[in-house]
């Protein structure tokens, strides 16, 4: 089996996996219906800012269930405190509620708001989502000039939102690369731009290390 058609059989194995495990979830979906994240090891953001936007997202999408219950289909994604919405609501008051539920939740910087109003996808929707991430994330790892993980890839009714501290070149780069995979409607970037000197500073500072309290001699609290 070719190199390129290993990879993007992997990736769409993992991006399976992760669905599979979400199947008997509620209509809100926390992280994205359709997202393969970046791996901790070589992600951009600080090891806290990691966790930060883990706890972003379980609160939003905890409060979001609360406001709307089972009537909405709300992906909540958050990368370095910047929240991407994307899903379906049944009315624009409901996109704008979720909003601001969104921008209330503490941390939370900024939202980009991409609900549609619209009735909730189908489930057969949702998996050709699925699908669709898995190809862009082999698509990215396949593309020499490009590190797929610095790349966060969310997909909602056929369009691909990349996410992720990226310098211009990467950003123009990432969109052709996702434009190019077939079924792909639309590619919205969502980005933190940097430049290439930041990046160059990025990559010569040590990997943080985690300090487990008994491995340091110290007692666990």
């Amino acid at each position: 089996m070719k190199a390129p058609m290993l990879r993007t059989l992997c990736a769409m194995l993992a991006t399976a996996t992760l669905v599979g495990g979400l199947a008997a979830c509620v209509p809100l979906v926390i992280g994205g219906g359709a997202v393969v994240g970046t791996l901790v090891a070589t992600d951009r953001r600080t090891a806290g800012t990691q966790v930060e936007d883990e706890g972003i997202e379980l609160r939003a999408a905890a409060r979001i269930t609360e406001a709307l219950g089972e009537k909405a289909h709300v992906n909540v994604t958050s990368f370095n405190r910047q929240v991407l919405l994307t899903g379906e609501v049944p009315s624009a008051a409901d996109s704008q509620k979720v909003e601001q539920i969104a921008l209330a939740v503490e941390n939370v910087r900024s939202v980009v708001n991409d609900l549609g109003v619209m009735p909730s996808s189908s489930l057969s929707q949702r998996s050709q989502d699925t699908y669709l991430t898995g190809k862009v994330r082999a698509s990215l790892v396949d593309a020499q000039d490009l590190s797929a993980n610095a790349f966060k890839v969310v997909t909602e009714r056929g369009v691909v939102y990349l996410m992720g501290r990226v310098t211009p070149r990467e950003a123009k780069r990432s969109a052709e690369v996702a434009r190019g995979v077939d079924g792909v409607r639309k590619v919205v970037r969502v980005f933190e731009v940097i430049s290439e000197d930041e990046l160059a500073r990025m990559a010569t500072q040590p990997a943080p290390v985690s300090q487990d309290p008994a491995a340091a001699g110290q007692p666990a609290k």
